[in-house]
């Protein structure tokens, strides 16, 4: 999984621990003010086990903090649904499979790693 965001977003890395905070909600807005929104697949077996593990949840702990945040969380139905939305919102941050990255959004490093070094993301 790569974590991505908007092209305007001056964020290249963020800590696992900042990272955490930002999917359990806790963080709500980046450092220029803009408002946070987390970007995640309806149904993503991959993305579920990557977030459970990084944010210490159950499967049904995360079920609850996503109906309890429906105001910052949008849910695609793809990889391609989640580049176009994050591409379009500049507060947008979201999750893909590595081969889906592609030039219309920023890949984000999370403490200092990029995508398929280890240590990137818990999986």
């Amino acid at each position: 999984m790569a974590v991505v965001v908007n092209k305007d977003n001056n964020v290249e890395n963020v800590t696992a621990v900042h990272l955490t905070k930002i999917f359990r909600s806790e963080i709500k807005k980046w450092p220029d003010g803009k408002a946070l929104i987390l970007v995640l697949h309806k149904d993503s077996a991959g993305e579920t086990e990557t977030l459970e593990r990084l944010i210490k949840v159950t499967p049904a702990e995360w079920k609850a903090l996503i109906a309890a945040h429906k105001d910052s969380i949008t849910l695609a139905d793809s990889d391609a649904d989640v580049l176009r939305i994050v591409q379009s919102m500049p507060g947008a941050i979201g999750l893909v499979d590595v081969r889906s990255v592609d030039n219309t959004i920023n890949v984000v490093r999370v403490d200092g790693k990029l995508p398929m070094e280890a240590g990137y993301l818990p999986h």
